[in-house]
């Protein structure tokens, strides 16, 4: 049973990190690809710590990799929060609008 928990841990880790992937290569801007990074990494990196403390067992190792969670469960939030910082400060800007696509509001002006 520990042997499954762990896979299953193991697997949505996996695709948790993928997903992370792809929306570093999908969004347009900056600040939606440290969203999509900032919410997935956290979650990815605790289901894969979680997988092996099941394949661990009750020993050390276990609680090292707790302890390895705790410090990713506040430095990575931490982190994304000052890139977005320092980039607003810097002077980056959202993109709004999707420069592709003809905006209704312009038709008008045609």
């Amino acid at each position: 049973m520990m042997d499954i928990l762990s896979w299953v841990c193991l697997a949505l880790g996996s695709f948790l990190g993928i997903v992370g992937g792809i929306g570093i290569l999908r969004f347009p801007d900056f600040y939606t690809r440290l969203h999509a990074v900032g919410i997935t990494d956290t979650l990815c990196a605790g289901l894969f710590l979680l997988g092996l403390a099941f394949q661990a067992g009750l020993t050390i190792a276990s609680f090292k990799l707790f302890l390895i969670f705790v410090f990713i469960f506040f430095t990575s939030p931490t982190a994304s929060h000052s890139l977005a910082n320092a980039a607003m400060l810097g002077g980056l800007k959202p993109k709004l609008s999707n420069d592709d696509t003809t905006d209704s509001s312009k038709l008008g002006d045609q």
